[in-house]
């Protein structure tokens, strides 16, 4: 079984924020997600569940927030 990675909080928050500017500048999280996670090392579905959860945290997506969930 291969080791999972521990990705420090500062990068976490950096690529989540280069994915959304990436996105609104081009529209589209898939292709964000793969041209920033080649760029910082990270996997794109791994950078694509970041995502998912900054939108859900931030209101911007329907499900359980990280703080409610915690709760």
């Amino acid at each position: 079984m291969p080791k999972l990675k521990k990705y420090p909080p500062e990068l976490k928050e950096r690529a989540v924020r280069l994915v959304l500017a990436a996105r609104d500048e081009d529209g589209g999280r898939r292709g964000a997600c793969t041209r920033v996670g080649q760029q910082l090392g990270i996997s794109p579905n791994t950078l694509r569940g970041w995502v998912q959860r900054a939108e859900v945290d931030g209101g911007l997506r329907p499900g359980r927030s990280t703080d409610h969930a915690e709760h």
